[in-house]
Protein backbone atom coordinates (compact mmCIF):
# COMPACT_ATOMS: atom_id res chain seq x y z
CA UNK A 1 0.00 0.00 0.00
CA UNK A 2 1.44 3.76 -0.90
CA UNK A 3 1.70 5.44 2.10
CA UNK A 4 1.79 9.13 -0.05
CA UNK A 5 -0.73 11.70 0.59
CA UNK A 6 -2.28 12.27 -2.73
CA UNK A 7 -5.16 14.89 -3.83
CA UNK A 8 -7.57 12.38 -5.70
CA UNK A 9 -9.08 13.64 -8.82
CA UNK A 10 -12.83 13.54 -8.88
CA UNK A 11 -13.99 10.16 -10.80
CA UNK A 12 -16.71 7.62 -10.48
CA UNK A 13 -13.31 5.32 -9.22
CA UNK A 14 -13.33 7.41 -6.21
CA UNK A 15 -16.69 8.87 -5.04
CA UNK A 16 -15.40 10.26 -2.28
CA UNK A 17 -13.81 12.91 -4.38
CA UNK A 18 -16.79 14.88 -5.99
CA UNK A 19 -16.92 16.80 -8.63
CA UNK A 20 -19.35 19.77 -8.70
CA UNK A 21 -20.56 18.37 -12.47
CA UNK A 22 -19.99 15.47 -14.23
CA UNK A 23 -20.58 14.72 -18.19
CA UNK A 24 -21.64 11.57 -18.89
CA UNK A 25 -22.05 10.52 -22.31
CA UNK A 26 -22.13 14.54 -23.05
CA UNK A 27 -24.66 15.17 -20.24
CA UNK A 28 -24.26 17.05 -16.51
CA UNK A 29 -25.60 14.45 -13.67
CA UNK A 30 -27.59 16.57 -11.61
CA UNK A 31 -23.97 18.20 -10.59
CA UNK A 32 -23.08 14.89 -8.84
CA UNK A 33 -21.09 12.25 -9.74
CA UNK A 34 -22.94 8.88 -10.54
CA UNK A 35 -22.43 6.43 -8.40
CA UNK A 36 -20.36 3.38 -9.16
CA UNK A 37 -22.11 0.09 -9.56
CA UNK A 38 -21.98 -2.71 -7.92
CA UNK A 39 -20.62 -5.58 -8.77
CA UNK A 40 -19.49 -9.15 -7.31
CA UNK A 41 -15.59 -8.32 -6.73
CA UNK A 42 -16.82 -5.02 -5.84
CA UNK A 43 -19.51 -6.57 -3.21
CA UNK A 44 -17.62 -9.13 -1.65
CA UNK A 45 -15.14 -6.64 -0.76
CA UNK A 46 -17.40 -4.46 0.88
CA UNK A 47 -18.39 -7.03 3.16
CA UNK A 48 -15.03 -8.09 3.76
CA UNK A 49 -14.38 -4.57 4.97
CA UNK A 50 -17.05 -5.00 8.21
CA UNK A 51 -14.05 -7.23 10.50
CA UNK A 52 -11.01 -4.90 8.78
CA UNK A 53 -12.49 -1.88 9.63
CA UNK A 54 -12.52 -3.45 13.83
CA UNK A 55 -8.91 -4.41 13.31
CA UNK A 56 -7.70 -1.10 11.48
CA UNK A 57 -9.53 0.52 14.48
CA UNK A 58 -7.83 -1.72 16.98
CA UNK A 59 -4.40 -0.88 15.55
CA UNK A 60 -5.00 3.26 15.51
CA UNK A 61 -6.00 3.17 18.94
CA UNK A 62 -2.85 1.49 19.80
CA UNK A 63 -0.47 3.56 17.88
CA UNK A 64 0.92 0.50 16.20
CA UNK A 65 3.57 1.93 13.46
CA UNK A 66 2.19 0.99 9.68
CA UNK A 67 6.33 -0.36 9.05
CA UNK A 68 5.35 -3.03 11.75
CA UNK A 69 2.70 -4.29 10.14
CA UNK A 70 3.95 -4.93 7.10
CA UNK A 71 6.99 -6.74 8.75
CA UNK A 72 4.58 -8.94 10.58
CA UNK A 73 2.65 -9.53 7.64
CA UNK A 74 5.99 -10.99 5.78
CA UNK A 75 7.13 -13.05 8.88
CA UNK A 76 3.77 -14.38 8.51
CA UNK A 77 3.55 -14.97 5.17
CA UNK A 78 7.58 -16.87 5.37
CA UNK A 79 5.41 -19.11 7.74
CA UNK A 80 3.08 -19.94 5.22
CA UNK A 81 5.71 -20.45 2.50
CA UNK A 82 6.69 -23.15 5.15
CA UNK A 83 3.30 -24.47 4.95
CA UNK A 84 3.02 -24.63 1.00
CA UNK A 85 6.20 -26.58 0.84
CA UNK A 86 5.33 -29.83 2.87
CA UNK A 87 1.94 -29.88 1.40
CA UNK A 88 0.14 -28.44 3.93
CA UNK A 89 -2.09 -26.44 1.53
CA UNK A 90 -4.93 -25.60 4.47
CA UNK A 91 -2.62 -24.41 7.40
CA UNK A 92 -1.17 -22.30 4.03
CA UNK A 93 -4.06 -20.92 3.18
CA UNK A 94 -4.94 -19.50 7.32
CA UNK A 95 -1.77 -18.51 7.26
CA UNK A 96 -1.73 -16.26 4.19
CA UNK A 97 -5.22 -15.15 4.65
CA UNK A 98 -3.60 -13.94 8.52
CA UNK A 99 -0.46 -12.43 6.54
CA UNK A 100 -2.41 -10.40 3.68
CA UNK A 101 -4.58 -8.95 6.38
CA UNK A 102 -1.58 -6.98 8.52
CA UNK A 103 -0.53 -6.05 4.08
CA UNK A 104 -4.05 -5.08 3.60
CA UNK A 105 -4.45 -2.60 6.77
CA UNK A 106 -0.84 -1.13 6.74
CA UNK A 107 -1.68 1.54 4.29
CA UNK A 108 -5.04 2.39 6.10
CA UNK A 109 -3.47 2.46 9.21
CA UNK A 110 -0.42 4.61 8.30
CA UNK A 111 -3.09 7.24 6.41
CA UNK A 112 -5.38 7.20 9.78
CA UNK A 113 -1.91 7.95 11.76
CA UNK A 114 -0.42 10.64 9.53
CA UNK A 115 2.83 8.40 8.98
CA UNK A 116 2.64 8.22 4.96
CA UNK A 117 6.24 8.53 4.09
CA UNK A 118 8.62 6.92 1.44
CA UNK A 119 10.44 5.05 2.94
CA UNK A 120 6.94 3.77 4.83
CA UNK A 121 6.69 3.39 0.46
CA UNK A 122 9.67 1.63 -0.14
CA UNK A 123 9.43 -0.55 3.10
CA UNK A 124 6.04 -1.45 2.12
CA UNK A 125 6.86 -2.65 -2.14
CA UNK A 126 10.58 -3.95 -0.44
CA UNK A 127 8.71 -6.30 1.39
CA UNK A 128 5.89 -7.09 -0.62
CA UNK A 129 8.72 -8.85 -3.19
CA UNK A 130 9.97 -10.73 -0.24
CA UNK A 131 6.32 -12.30 0.54
CA UNK A 132 6.14 -12.87 -2.94
CA UNK A 133 9.34 -14.99 -3.59
CA UNK A 134 9.20 -16.59 -0.25
CA UNK A 135 5.57 -17.65 -1.24
CA UNK A 136 6.88 -19.39 -4.82
CA UNK A 137 9.67 -20.80 -3.20
CA UNK A 138 7.81 -23.20 -0.98
CA UNK A 139 6.20 -24.32 -3.78
CA UNK A 140 9.26 -24.96 -6.16
CA UNK A 141 10.66 -27.12 -2.77
CA UNK A 142 7.50 -28.99 -2.61
CA UNK A 143 7.52 -29.70 -6.69
CA UNK A 144 11.40 -30.05 -6.01
CA UNK A 145 10.47 -32.83 -3.20
CA UNK A 146 8.36 -34.86 -5.24
CA UNK A 147 10.00 -35.06 -8.04
CA UNK A 148 8.31 -32.87 -10.50
CA UNK A 149 10.68 -31.35 -12.45
CA UNK A 150 7.56 -29.64 -14.90
CA UNK A 151 5.74 -28.22 -12.24
CA UNK A 152 9.42 -26.95 -10.49
CA UNK A 153 9.61 -25.30 -13.80
CA UNK A 154 6.06 -23.56 -14.13
CA UNK A 155 6.93 -22.18 -10.15
CA UNK A 156 9.90 -20.77 -11.11
CA UNK A 157 8.65 -19.02 -14.46
CA UNK A 158 5.88 -17.81 -12.36
CA UNK A 159 7.67 -16.36 -10.04
CA UNK A 160 9.96 -14.62 -12.48
CA UNK A 161 7.03 -12.83 -13.90
CA UNK A 162 5.44 -12.20 -10.99
CA UNK A 163 8.71 -9.98 -10.20
CA UNK A 164 8.84 -8.84 -13.12
CA UNK A 165 5.46 -7.42 -13.25
CA UNK A 166 6.07 -5.44 -10.18
CA UNK A 167 9.14 -4.54 -11.52
CA UNK A 168 8.11 -3.72 -15.45
CA UNK A 169 5.81 -0.93 -13.75
CA UNK A 170 8.28 0.53 -11.50
CA UNK A 171 10.39 1.17 -13.82
CA UNK A 172 8.16 2.50 -16.55
CA UNK A 173 6.89 4.72 -13.85
CA UNK A 174 10.63 6.29 -13.83
CA UNK A 175 9.44 6.89 -17.64
CA UNK A 176 6.25 8.29 -17.93
CA UNK A 177 3.43 9.41 -15.43
CA UNK A 178 1.52 6.02 -14.63
CA UNK A 179 1.78 2.28 -15.93
CA UNK A 180 -0.65 0.57 -13.84
CA UNK A 181 -1.86 -1.89 -17.30
CA UNK A 182 -2.00 -5.62 -17.03
CA UNK A 183 -4.81 -7.69 -14.97
CA UNK A 184 -2.37 -9.75 -12.85
CA UNK A 185 -0.79 -7.64 -10.28
CA UNK A 186 -0.21 -8.58 -6.52
CA UNK A 187 -3.79 -8.84 -5.16
CA UNK A 188 -4.90 -11.11 -7.87
CA UNK A 189 -1.67 -13.66 -7.32
CA UNK A 190 -1.83 -13.47 -4.15
CA UNK A 191 -5.94 -14.08 -3.54
CA UNK A 192 -5.87 -16.92 -6.59
CA UNK A 193 -2.53 -18.65 -4.41
CA UNK A 194 -5.04 -18.83 -1.35
CA UNK A 195 -7.89 -20.12 -3.60
CA UNK A 196 -5.33 -22.90 -4.94
CA UNK A 197 -4.37 -23.69 -1.37
CA UNK A 198 -7.82 -23.83 0.19
CA UNK A 199 -9.26 -26.03 -2.86
CA UNK A 200 -6.55 -27.57 -3.66
CA UNK A 201 -6.19 -26.91 -7.09
CA UNK A 202 -2.71 -25.36 -6.89
CA UNK A 203 -1.95 -26.26 -10.49
CA UNK A 204 -4.45 -24.29 -12.14
CA UNK A 205 -3.79 -21.57 -10.28
CA UNK A 206 -0.13 -21.45 -11.00
CA UNK A 207 -0.98 -21.94 -14.85
CA UNK A 208 -3.31 -18.95 -14.69
CA UNK A 209 -1.13 -16.97 -12.54
CA UNK A 210 1.62 -17.40 -15.25
CA UNK A 211 0.34 -16.84 -18.21
CA UNK A 212 -1.52 -13.81 -17.06
CA UNK A 213 1.50 -12.46 -15.71
CA UNK A 214 3.40 -12.76 -19.13
CA UNK A 215 0.36 -11.22 -20.78
CA UNK A 216 0.90 -8.19 -17.99
CA UNK A 217 4.55 -7.69 -18.56
CA UNK A 218 4.03 -7.38 -22.12
CA UNK A 219 1.00 -5.02 -21.58
CA UNK A 220 3.51 -2.73 -19.68
CA UNK A 221 6.34 -2.89 -22.23
CA UNK A 222 3.97 -1.70 -25.09
CA UNK A 223 2.18 0.64 -22.89
CA UNK A 224 5.29 2.89 -22.37
CA UNK A 225 6.57 2.03 -25.41
CA UNK A 226 3.24 3.73 -26.87
CA UNK A 227 3.68 6.23 -24.34
CA UNK A 228 7.20 7.10 -24.55
CA UNK A 229 6.25 7.54 -28.47
CA UNK A 230 3.25 9.72 -28.33
CA UNK A 231 1.20 6.87 -30.07
CA UNK A 232 -2.88 6.19 -29.57
CA UNK A 233 -3.53 3.09 -27.39
CA UNK A 234 -5.31 0.07 -29.06
CA UNK A 235 -8.97 0.82 -30.07
CA UNK A 236 -11.23 -0.35 -27.75
CA UNK A 237 -14.37 -0.52 -30.59
CA UNK A 238 -15.34 -3.33 -32.61
CA UNK A 239 -14.16 -7.10 -32.58
CA UNK A 240 -10.55 -5.84 -32.21
CA UNK A 241 -11.62 -3.37 -29.36
CA UNK A 242 -13.43 -6.35 -27.40
CA UNK A 243 -9.92 -8.32 -27.57
CA UNK A 244 -7.64 -5.29 -26.94
CA UNK A 245 -9.51 -4.28 -24.22
CA UNK A 246 -9.15 -8.36 -23.04
CA UNK A 247 -5.78 -8.78 -23.38
CA UNK A 248 -4.39 -5.15 -23.10
CA UNK A 249 -5.72 -4.85 -19.51
CA UNK A 250 -6.78 -0.79 -18.80
CA UNK A 251 -10.34 -1.47 -17.03
CA UNK A 252 -10.48 -0.77 -12.66
CA UNK A 253 -10.65 -2.80 -10.24
CA UNK A 254 -14.64 -3.64 -9.30
CA UNK A 255 -15.91 -3.39 -12.71
CA UNK A 256 -18.26 -5.28 -15.01
CA UNK A 257 -15.14 -6.79 -17.33
CA UNK A 258 -13.13 -7.49 -13.73
CA UNK A 259 -15.89 -9.52 -12.62
CA UNK A 260 -15.99 -11.05 -15.79
CA UNK A 261 -11.96 -12.34 -15.91
CA UNK A 262 -12.92 -13.45 -12.19
CA UNK A 263 -15.59 -15.69 -13.14
CA UNK A 264 -13.31 -17.16 -16.23
CA UNK A 265 -10.18 -17.89 -14.00
CA UNK A 266 -12.59 -19.07 -11.43
CA UNK A 267 -13.85 -21.63 -13.64
CA UNK A 268 -10.93 -22.62 -15.61
CA UNK A 269 -9.60 -23.20 -11.96
CA UNK A 270 -12.04 -25.61 -10.70
CA UNK A 271 -14.18 -27.29 -13.77
CA UNK A 272 -10.72 -28.10 -15.28
CA UNK A 273 -9.56 -31.68 -14.28
CA UNK A 274 -6.42 -32.20 -11.97
CA UNK A 275 -5.55 -34.88 -14.31
CA UNK A 276 -5.69 -32.80 -17.21
CA UNK A 277 -3.36 -30.51 -15.83
CA UNK A 278 -1.00 -33.11 -14.74
CA UNK A 279 -1.52 -31.89 -10.27
CA UNK A 280 0.62 -33.38 -8.29
CA UNK A 281 -1.20 -33.03 -5.30
CA UNK A 282 -5.17 -33.19 -6.64
CA UNK A 283 -5.81 -36.66 -7.15
CA UNK A 284 -10.01 -36.21 -6.94
CA UNK A 285 -11.46 -36.03 -10.54
CA UNK A 286 -11.93 -32.67 -10.39
CA UNK A 287 -15.55 -31.00 -11.35
CA UNK A 288 -16.28 -31.82 -15.03
CA UNK A 289 -14.77 -35.81 -15.05
CA UNK A 290 -17.74 -35.84 -12.08
CA UNK A 291 -20.81 -34.51 -13.93
CA UNK A 292 -19.36 -36.59 -17.17
CA UNK A 293 -19.47 -39.67 -14.89
CA UNK A 294 -22.47 -38.73 -13.51
CA UNK A 295 -24.15 -38.11 -16.83
CA UNK A 296 -22.82 -41.81 -18.15
CA UNK A 297 -24.21 -43.19 -15.15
Amino acid sequence: MSRFRAVAEPSIINPAARASSVTVNGRTVNGRAPKPRMTLTGAIGAVCMFPLRALINLCVALRIHPNTLTLIGVIINVGAAWALGYGRFVIAFVTMLCANIFDFIDGKVAHRLQLQSEFGAFWDSTLDRFSDLALLTGLIFLYSKLGRSDYVMIAALTLIFSIMTSYARARAESLVKKCKVGFMERPERIVLLMIGAATNRMAGVLWVVLVLSILTVANRIYYTYLDLNRLPLPTRKGIAGFFNRAFFWTDERATLPYDIWVVAILAFVWLVPPDWLGDPMAHDQGLVAWIAGAIRH
